[in-house]
């Protein structure tokens, strides 16, 4: 059954370097190089993110960023932390904390500097109705 989702492009500096990074975190790379471009797609179930080459970029200077919605933020937190990362410069990790707008989350900055923030929503099972619906 084909299932609809996202699924982000974001900026590579070394595509070697990024496979292996997420390797780490349980994702699959679809080409390892093995395609005439300088492509990669990596999955771990239905997260899949697509990576494009971009030699020149200077980490710290990427604006990219996405959102993964997981089932257990703090699982997948204690997952990520078996990479020891700092929780600070590039690459890092920061601590998952609830959020006033009902996620339960945390950031993942790889060797690119693209952001991937993680959370679930705090409240999972509660219904969302926006404020001015006339439910």
């Amino acid at each position: 059954m084909r299932t609809e989702r996202p699924e982000p492009i974001l900026p590579a500096r070394n595509l070697d370097e990024t496979r292996a990074f997420y390797e780490k975190l349980g994702f699959v790379p679809w080409f390892r190089g093995r395609r005439p471009w300088e492509y990669e797609i990596i999955s771990r179930g239905h997260l899949v993110v697509h990576f494009f080459a971009e030699p020149g970029m200077i980490p710290g200077e990427n604006d990219s960023s996405c959102y993964w919605r997981v089932k257990d933020a703090d699982s997948f937190y204690d997952e990520c932390a078996a990479l020891d990362l700092p929780s600070e410069g590039i690459p890092r990790l920061t601590v998952p904390v609830d959020t006033p707008w009902g996620m339960r989350e945390f950031a993942l900055v790889d060797p690119s500097g693209n952001v991937v923030r993680i959370g679930h929503d705090i409240d999972a099972d509660r219904t969302y109705v926006p404020e001015d619906s006339e439910v």
